[in-house]
């Protein structure tokens, strides 16, 4: 299951179980919707771990990236990744990409805290 939801300058992406065959496309199309944005964000993305993509998923999503990066890096402020599997690399991997206060945790609390406090300084 994937949904994307707006809260004022809160977008969150789900991508959890029960997956289904659709759960790929639907994961790019919220990411085009996320960078489409254009008022300030900050994102919450929650993973259960699975639902992984094929590889023109992968590709997709590096492409994506890569056209998105300029306006993603103006408009979001914070970016919290809930993942099983969070570690250090992570958060190594995706302040490659972006410069915005990011985290990668195991925690939904903790991630929400970390936006809570990157949205009242913004």
């Amino acid at each position: 299951m994937v949904k994307l939801d707006k809260h004022g300058p809160l977008v969150i992406l789900r991508y959890l179980p029960p997956y289904e065959d659709r759960d790929e496309r639907a994961y790019l199309d919220a990411l085009i919707e996320i960078g489409r944005n254009e008022s300030v964000f900050a994102l919450l993305a929650i993973f259960a771990g699975g639902g992984g993509l094929s590889q023109a998923g992968e590709r997709e999503q590096a492409l994506w990236f890569k056209a998105t990066r300029e306006r993603f890096e103006r408009h979001c402020r914070a970016l919290a990744i809930v993942r099983p599997d969070a570690n250090p690399r992570m958060i190594e991997t995706f302040q490659r990409l972006w410069s915005m206060p990011l985290t990668a945790t195991c925690d939904e609390q903790a991630a929400r805290h970390f936006i809570a406090q990157h949205m009242e300084t913004a």
